[in-house]
């Protein structure tokens, strides 16, 4: 199915701010996919312990990008396809093909590590085109997303039922890659975006986890954000 001007059109012409299932998520990968990209740049390769932070982040870049992919497919194309046969054709194949990134990024990270250090240099710098190559494609990819996914989304289901597939979404997320979503995507929301998000796990969610959520991404707001937080969630000094 090819996803209409039209429904862009209407899209950017909507008065009222539609229920995006993407922005948040979106967010927190470009910030962890540069800040990884960064990282790995001014790695040094002949010190081990460098190396070994680096490929950590990888790592750990890698595995969230893959569960991401999951995620969208299992509930987001789902959706699309259930109502819009044929909307999630080129995002398929472009996954697909990210399945086969990750599986050769994962290749040469465990090449950087076992190398010699006097061949490290090299193979870092393979390294650190190909992840930047992987995020310039990605970045595409999401804007597509957000743009012509969000049409077909937006044209055949209303903000409740987005809702309801958002929140099975987050359902299926293990807690330990919840905590890590949370350290990437609250940091990189506006404030209006990150007050709205809190306050709702303030009013939903068991205390000693909206407190963990809070000591995990408090380290890594300005002062100014935090106050802004602070009085959004009307938090007390102790919290």
């Amino acid at each position: 199915m090819k996803i209409e001007t039209q429904e862009l059109r209407e899209v950017a012409a909507a008065e009222t701010p539609r229920l995006d299932l993407y922005s948040g998520i979106h967010k927190a990968l470009r910030a962890l996919m540069a800040d990884t990209l960064l990282a790995v740049g001014r790695m040094d390769p002949a010190d081990e312990q460098d190396v070994g932070q680096a490929s950590a982040r990888v790592a750990e870049l890698l595995a969230m990008c893959h569960s991401h992919l999951e995620h969208e497919n299992e509930f987001v194309h789902r959706a699309m396809e259930a109502r819009a046969p044929g909307s999630t054709a080129q995002a398929e194949r472009d996954h697909r093909g990210h399945l086969k990134s990750l599986a050769e990024l994962t290749q040469a990270v465990e090449a950087l590590r076992l190398a010699p250090a006097a061949q490290r240099a090299g193979i870092a710098q393979a390294l650190y085109r190909q992840l930047a190559l992987f995020v310039a494609e990605n970045f595409e990819h999401m804007n597509v997303e957000e743009t012509a996914h969000n049409a077909v989304l937006w044209a055949r289901y209303t903000d409740a039922e987005l809702q309801g597939i958002h929140d099975a979404l987050v359902a299926s997320i293990p807690p330990q890659e919840m905590m890590l979503v949370m350290r990437w995507m609250v940091p990189q929301l506006n404030p209006a975006e990150r007050a709205g998000m809190l306050g709702g796990m303030k009013a939903n969610a068991p205390a000693a986890a909206f407190e963990a959520v809070l000591d995990t991404v408090r380290p890594h707001l300005t002062p100014r954000e935090w106050d802004k937080l602070a009085r959004a969630l009307e938090l007390t000094a102790g919290e």
